[in-house]
């Protein structure tokens, strides 16, 4: 299970920190005449998408994530709408980091908005922990900007801390000390703590436990059980005021990309150019980090619409998985990605959107079954490949290696990754597929998932 830490002899041992409304305060950063006002971020320019983030200014007027364009329009008619710009929050982030880093280091980043520090012995004690986390406020604030508003929490582990950090927004600064727990979360709903997903909370319902104190009052052992997994101890442990120390970052088990259309990219034809241009960034990614792939997943989901009651209605879902060579051949993928869409054009009939029609809303693919090069896997398949075959693939590799070079273009890339532009003509691939001339690339860059931060070489392919 790993070291458990007993953290209950010390007061407090982690600041956990939590952005407020990150994607819309770095607009309002970066802007300073944002400030104060309402503020939307959307994943691409289209009345037909919906939020990312909102500011706490258009959230009086019931805009949140997740509210559609159109609808957050009429809700507040002076609201500003402003496309995401991915590679200038992940600079904003490090910018956040290195200004915490001033005063405590950086433990764990947990996502672009989060992330824990380990209190040293001597700042233990709850009112220098308050204090230091005041003087962090103060610094992001006057050496970066007001506009990038946090919520902190302390406590003895990491996942108390983030509870606490989450339990008092926007501004908070909550303390869990020793002997609040579990009094001061008897409110909390379980399948809102962090660890808890829709699949344990059914086995919890299944074994009575469906409050906070019932979960407090659970057996490690027992927990380890509902999980089905160590996590489960590791949960309860981490619960209790005991630290678990994590297992170290796991080997990448997958690579790949995912979109919702825009308008003219939701028929058949539009949706396999936006997919064809994704598994080209998923392949170059792939070559970026040495590795070769065996299997290729893809999988869609019609567009959501509304049904006859006024409800939105999601669209029916597809997917389907293919496994093949290991190899790093873009050729190779597509071929793999045509077999697949004809099996999509087959089904297609009996997939409905949620307006009844054949839309498609989004689609997402990802390369698995990943090795490195000289692994035993690959230098096994090599033995029985023919070498007709393994010659073109060589020829083929080379080809590749040359068109990755060219579309990074480093120099250029990197002196503008992040500096904010608001406009700025596509940052197209030099070397493209000829359906892919007229698609914005920009719309295709790196996106920010809730759990992890992109690398700069992602915004690069």
């Amino acid at each position: 299970m790993g070291t458990v830490e007993n953290t209950w002899h010390r007061q407090l041992a982690y600041l956990f920190m939590d952005c407020n409304a990150f994607f819309a305060g770095a607009e309002q950063h970066d802007n300073p005449a944002l400030r104060g006002r309402p503020v939307i971020v959307i994943p691409q320019k289209s009345d037909h998408t919906s939020a990312i983030a909102a500011s706490y200014e258009a959230r009086p007027y019931g805009i949140k994530r997740g509210t559609m364009v159109r609808e957050a329009k009429t809700l507040c008619p002076d609201l500003v709408v402003l496309p995401a710009r991915h590679d200038r929050y992940v600079q904003i982030h490090k910018l956040l980091l290195a200004e915490v880093e001033k005063h405590i280091p950086v433990t764990k980043v947990y996502s672009i908005d989060e992330w824990a520090c380990r209190l040293a012995p001597s700042e233990g004690d709850p009112a220098k922990a308050m204090a230091l986390a005041e003087r962090i406020r103060e610094s992001i604030s006057t050496n970066l900007s007001p506009a990038l508003r946090f919520s902190a929490g302390l406590a003895q582990t990491r996942l108390l801390a983030k509870l606490a950090a989450e339990s008092q927004k926007p501004d908070g600064l909550t303390v869990f000390a020793p002997g609040d727990l579990p009094d001061r979360l008897d409110d909390i709903d379980i399948i809102d703590i962090p660890g808890i997903g829709p699949g344990v909370d059914r086995r919890l319902q299944r074994i009575g436990v469906t409050t906070f104190r019932q979960l407090w009052n659970m057996a490690p052992k027992q927990a380890r059980q509902v999980w089905g997994s160590v996590q489960g101890e590791r949960f309860w442990y981490a619960l209790h005021g005991y630290e678990t120390h994590e297992d170290a970052e796991p080997e990448k088990r997958m690579i790949g990309h995912g979109r919702v259309l825009s308008r003219e990219h939701e028929t058949p034809e539009g949706a396999k150019i936006v997919t064809r241009a994704l598994l080209l960034k998923a392949a170059s990614r792939l070559r970026h980090y040495g590795m070769y792939a065996s299997a290729l997943n893809l999988s869609i989901r019609m567009r959501a619409g509304v049904d006859h009651d006024g409800e939105r209605a999601e669209g029916d879902r597809w997917g389907s998985n293919r496994q093949f060579s290991y190899t790093q051949d873009t050729y190779r993928f597509l071929d793999v990605l045509d077999d697949m869409w004809t099996e999509l054009l087959h089904v297609m009939p009996r997939l409905h959107d949620g307006g009844g029609g054949r839309r498609i809303g989004n689609v997402s693919l990802f390369l698995h079954g990943l090795a490195r090069e000289g692994d035993s896997v690959i230098s096994q398949g090599d033995l029985f490949d023919n070498a007709e075959e393994s010659e073109k693939e060589k020829r083929r590799a080379k080809l590749w290696a040359a068109i990755d070079r060219i579309n990074t273009d480093l120099e250029q890339k990197y002196a503008r990754l992040g500096a904010g532009e608001r406009t700025r003509p596509p940052s197209g691939r030099y070397v493209n597929l000829a359906a892919q001339q007229g698609l914005d690339l920009n719309y295709l860059g790196a996106k920010i998932a809730f759990s992890r931060v992109p690398e700069d070489s992602e915004f690069l392919f």
